[in-house]
């Protein structure tokens, strides 16, 4: 039966309108972005069927041109929407933080670092720099590698500071593995960090390390 067919509180377009979103589930949503099913299928079956093939939605949001236009009800057309769909959600978030903004909630901040870090296939460390009212100044993809000692360097990050005239920073890094809790080297660094700022009056407001599904925030943590 098409979806056209089926009651109206059940269509996944008609559901979005009424309640929101929010209240629909990985395939309802994306059957709404699917548009059309195939033959003998609904838009419905086919999202199930992708996300069962997919292994979840991440992964389907997260596939190269290749991998995604080989599956039947995928291609060019669709894989250059999603990209722009993607594209947009990044854009959205960074105009919540957008120069000159003051960072009065966290959750905008772990929203947006999320969106550059999560889907990186290796670690990068980055930093969120802020003026003293904590407004935003900009956001730098600093340092990429296993992150530890060895590979970030407080000298580095301390010059940016200086360059931007930074007084507060957030330092934010992604976990490929997809756990969200902190390193022996992750604390030592972020403590390493710390020190080298404070000597310049400079505050470290968090660290942020994003997983698949969550950020751990030091600050929430209470370790900063």
């Amino acid at each position: 039966m098409s979806i056209k067919h089926w009651p109206e509180a059940e269509r996944p377009r008609e559901k979005l309108l009424a309640q929101g979103a929010q209240h629909l589930s990985d395939a309802e949503l994306l059957a709404i972005f699917l548009r059309t099913g195939v033959r003998g299928r609904t838009a419905v079956d086919l999202a199930r069927d992708l996300l069962n093939q997919f292994g979840s939605l991440r992964n389907l949001l997260t596939a190269n041109q290749k991998d995604f236009c080989a599956h039947v009800g995928l291609g060019t057309a669709k894989f250059a929407l999603l990209q722009a769909v993607l594209e947009m959600a990044k854009r959205h978030h960074w105009q919540q933080l957008d120069r000159g903004v003051a960072l009065t909630d966290p959750s905008s901040a772990q929203a947006f670092i999320a969106s550059k870090l999560r889907d990186q296939p290796h670690e990068v460390f980055a930093c969120l720099f802020l003026d003293n009212r904590h407004r935003v100044i900009c956001f730098e993809e600093m340092f990429r590698g296993s992150i530890n000692g060895a590979s970030v360097y407080p000298r580095e990050v301390l010059q940016q500071c200086l360059k931007h005239n930074a007084a507060a920073i957030i330092f934010a890094h992604n976990h490929p593995s997809g756990v969200s809790e902190p390193s022996n080297a992750d604390r030592d660094i972020t403590q390493k960090l710390t020190k080298t700022l404070d000597l310049v009056d400079i505050r470290v407001l968090d660290h942020i390390i994003v997983g698949d599904c969550e950020c751990y925030s030091f600050a929430e943590q209470g370790i900063l």
